[in-house]
């Protein structure tokens, strides 16, 4: 067939990566990547019969069943690449190209994100900004970044970042900035690198022709390498670096002189910028006063000394709004005028969080992040949920973008007509005097001028059984719809870290690998965290199977939007008119409900798929050996049962001492799955591994797994551990601080005995919420401020007692961390003497769980 000529000059107007983010097809280009857990090449005809007719193709991947397919796209236009994520950087780098406003690129280990979206408000009222949406740094994410890029904007600030080697080079072309600000130096994506000072060359490569850099000199890797290297290969850059440690900073060397302590620049920096200098941070005085909650930082400049108040106390935070000053300043922003600018600074929302509703809604919390791309993300978000049908926008007007007016609502309507949103609310005066735009949508729309019009209607009264993603610019005061809509629990709330959840699956998946299919447990509420969520999820990434413990999780699952395959693993005799009507799919363990259902069967006169579990050794359910023949028997004079997959259960795949045990239930298994294939005539899929099995036994993975709680961030190996992520945070608020003598007691039965004069935190949990009341008497601990307290006296029913006498800085309605990053749910298993799993399923339901993405 004839491809079409490189390069790729293309119309379109969305580079698509992601089948599943398809809105607008006929200006969409579909870059076909081949990657390690999805290939985009097995959707090719799905999206041309959705009508998108540019494609990106590989050429390692053009199998002649595939050049058979794309023949038969006569109106498509094809390139083949031998890279699809090189070409989609080319084609944004072209794009790059046609604009010649600066551009400010930020990279580091951390506070990317919040610098980007800090910078981007300071500098509002000065230019049209366009920027990276959300954590968009990646491979793909810069160059989406950058295709933003149009003649309505003069200035850009993209965050960029790498996880392996030979990355950044790439991406610079992409970018092409003129200011760079490095932000620190820390231990994400260690693994890929040698040393930190492999990772921070590789990083500097980004500012390889900046004309301006900005970084803090206390990182002392990162200082040296600019000092000693960069400055060397980048003769007309202009470095711009800050301490906070008396007698740090010096200036780098001359690189045309090479004398000592020597620098000088004679050139115009863009955007009329300031001449060669150096910052120096000469004290930081954190004002801790609860009225203030601000932080006074001191700057001296080459000609003077600056005071800024910044609305933040945490040194990360004053780290992030240090590199913003400093760049204002050196934008020509007066100290009177950054001092206002810092006033507006909130902290950055970087997640899409999803939360349980009244009216048995689930809402998208989006509030704060107000910008066309960050729509058409929460969009993507939104429609990704399956929870329920109805899908609802709450959006207010959108500010500062540069776009004229009557373009970006028509761009807003066109992307709300595309997603077949059931209602849409649009609240501010200028989308109401544009509401006209949307005229010809299908769905609902209703315009309201103020948030507070809204709270007042009817409209917000009727949301029901919906999606609803409420998206609003900081003035609008969403959070008012926010906390109107959302249901209301106490102050204890289990976020879950869906992005956390993907990596873990991934990471298994690698394990693996792409011919073994994975399972994954949701039983129990998904070990706690939510099963329709979770499950949720796990269907968009394409898990193979689902499993349930009862009939009554699976029918929840498909009453919500799962049409995944899921055994149950409990049934019974009451539960095969749901399995059934359902199209559920029950595991059978013994002659009795193996009688029961093949009955249930033949009375109807349909057919079922059906899980048979094996007993090699865990001894609860199964059938044993001397069970096969009458088994077998059965399955053979009953064609309507049509066994899916075979199985049995590892009982000591994480335990060291019973690993010949473990490697004595494959070998049994296998063969008794073996005469039952053989006797049926056919090959059902086999599963043994879960968890623990899956990395301590390859043998074990045969041709499923059953992923459970390794995918929560548990895991049997300390290797595993290490590269698992978080999935649940616990956490609760303090209710009340008291001042407790020596001679006084704490809690029932005055169990809590002190020995000095205490401070204590009474905070909002207890063992009705799932805080196991084995933690009483100093056993459990909690972090505060990221400090350890200790349990004073009895955990009670809704409240716990704990020492903040050593925390400094606590206030009534701080954050506790129950469990979380920093006190591990193995940990607190490891005090009372169980499992993690424990620790996790017993999070009680009342417990309101808020689901987030990055």
């Amino acid at each position: 067939m004839n491809f079409q000529t490189l390069p790729i000059y293309t119309t379109a107007q969305y580079l698509l990566n992601d089948s599943r983010q398809l809105s607008s097809p006929q200006r969409s280009i579909f870059f076909a990547i081949k990657g390690l857990h999805h290939d985009g090449h097995q959707f090719l005809d799905d999206l041309y019969r959705k009508g998108v007719r540019e494609f990106v193709v590989e050429r390692d991947a053009l199998t002649p069943a595939l050049i058979r397919e794309l023949e038969r796209m006569k109106e498509a236009k094809i390139w083949q690449v031998e890279d699809s994520i090189l070409a989609m950087q080319k084609v944004a780098k072209r794009h790059r190209e046609t604009y010649d406003f600066p551009i400010i690129a930020i990279t580091g280990s951390n506070g990317k994100t919040v610098v980007k979206e800090w910078l981007s408000q300071l500098l509002s009222n000065r230019f049209k900004v366009v920027k990276s949406p959300k954590s968009y740094n990646s491979q793909i994410g810069v160059p989406l970044s950058v295709w933003q890029m149009n003649e309505t904007h003069n200035l850009g600030i993209f965050e960029v970042g790498v996880s392996r080697p030979n990355e950044m080079a790439n991406l610079e072309k992409v970018v092409q900035p003129q200011i760079g600000i490095f932000t620190n130096i820390g231990n994400a994506h260690n693994e890929f690198f040698e040393n930190n000072l492999q990772k921070i060359r590789e990083k500097m490569l980004l500012f390889q022709h900046v004309k301006q850099l900005i970084y803090c000199a206390d990182y002392v890797e990162i200082d040296e390498v600019v000092k000693n290297e960069f400055v060397l290969q980048n003769t007309d850059c202009e470095v711009i670096s800050w301490s906070r440690m008396a007698g740090k900073l010096t200036s780098p060397p001359n690189p045309l002189s090479r004398g000592e302590g020597e620098y000088s620049s004679d050139f115009s920096p863009p955007l009329h910028g300031r001449g060669g200098w150096g910052v120096r941070f000469l004290s930081i005085q954190a004002d801790w006063q609860i009225e203030f909650q601000n932080t006074k930082v001191t700057l001296d400049f080459p000609n003077k000394t600056e005071i800024f108040d910044v609305p933040f106390t945490d040194e990360a935070s004053i780290e992030n709004a240090i590199h913003c000053i400093v760049s204002l300043w050196f934008l020509e922003y007066n100290a009177v005028e950054i001092q206002a600018r810092l006033q507006i600074l909130r902290p950055v929302s970087m997640r899409l969080e999803l939360k349980q509703g009244i009216g048995n809604n689930y809402l998208i919390d989006d509030t704060y992040n107000n910008d066309l791309a960050g729509l058409t993300i929460a969009l993507n978000f939104l429609t990704q949920q399956k929870q329920r049908t109805r899908k609802v926008l709450v959006l207010s007007d959108l500010l500062e973008t540069g776009i004229p007016e009557r373009e970006l609502y028509g761009q807003i309507a066109h992307l709300v007509k595309e997603r077949n949103l059931y209602q849409f609310i649009g609240i501010g005066e200028v989308i109401t005097r544009n509401r006209n735009l949307f005229k010809h949508q299908e769905n609902n729309v209703q315009f309201f001028r103020t948030t507070v019009d809204f709270l007042d209607s009817q409209t917000l009264k009727d949301l029901q059984e919906s999606v609803v993603l409420v998206k609003g610019a900081r003035r609008f005061g969403f959070e008012s719809i926010v906390n109107r809509l959302v249901q209301k629990t106490h102050g204890t709330v289990l976020e879950i870290n869906l992005d956390a959840v993907t990596h873990n699956l991934n990471y298994f998946r690698d394990k693996v690998g792409q011919q073994t299919k994975i399972m994954v447990m949701v039983k129990a509420f998904a070990y706690g965290s939510g099963s329709t969520e979770v499950a949720n999820l796990l269907q968009f990434h394409g898990v193979d199977y689902l499993a349930v413990a009862y009939t009554d999780e699976g029918v929840s699952l498909r009453q919500n939007g799962i049409y995944l395959p899921i055994m149950v693993m409990n049934p019974t005799e009451n539960d095969f008119e749901q399995l059934i009507t359902y199209s559920l799919e029950p595991e059978i363990y013994a002659p009795r409900i193996l009688k029961q259902f093949s009955e249930y069967i033949d009375n109807q006169n349909i057919s079922s798929k059906i899980h048979l579990k094996l007993d090699t050794g865990m001894h609860r359910l199964g059938f044993e050996q001397e069970q096969l023949p009458d088994l077998i028997q059965t399955l053979q004079s009953n064609p309507n049962l049509w066994v899916s997959t075979i199985f049995s259960h590892l009982a000591a795949a994480d335990e060291d001492k019973f690993d010949e045990f473990t490697r004595h239930q494959v070998a049994e298994f296998t063969d008794m799955a073996k005469q039952i294939s053989e006797a049926i005539g056919y090959t059902p899929s086999r599963h043994l591994a879960n968890s623990a099995g899956i990395a301590r036994f390859p043998e074990a993975r045969l041709d499923m797994v059953r992923l459970g709680v390794g995918l929560y961030g548990l895991a049997a190996k300390p290797e595993d551990q290490e590269n698992l992520m978080t999935v649940g945070t616990l956490k609760t608020v303090i209710s009340q601080i008291k001042h407790v003598k020596s001679s006084e007691t704490v809690g029932y039965g005055r169990k809590g005995q002190l020995e000095r004069d205490t401070k204590t935190a009474t905070i909002a949990i207890g063992y009705a919420d799932g805080y196991d009341r084995r933690f009483s008497g100093g056993v459990g601990e909690v972090l505060i401020n990221g400090h350890r307290c200790k349990v004073v006296g009895n955990v009670c029913m809704d409240m716990t007692m704990v020492d903040i006498t050593d925390v400094p800085h606590v206030e009534e309605g701080d954050e506790v961390i129950i469990f979380g990053n920093g006190l591990t749910m193995i940990e607190l298993a490891n005090k009372i003497g169980t499992i993690a799993y424990e620790i996790l399923t017993s999070v009680s339901e009342r417990v309101k769980r808020v689901f987030y993405q990055l």
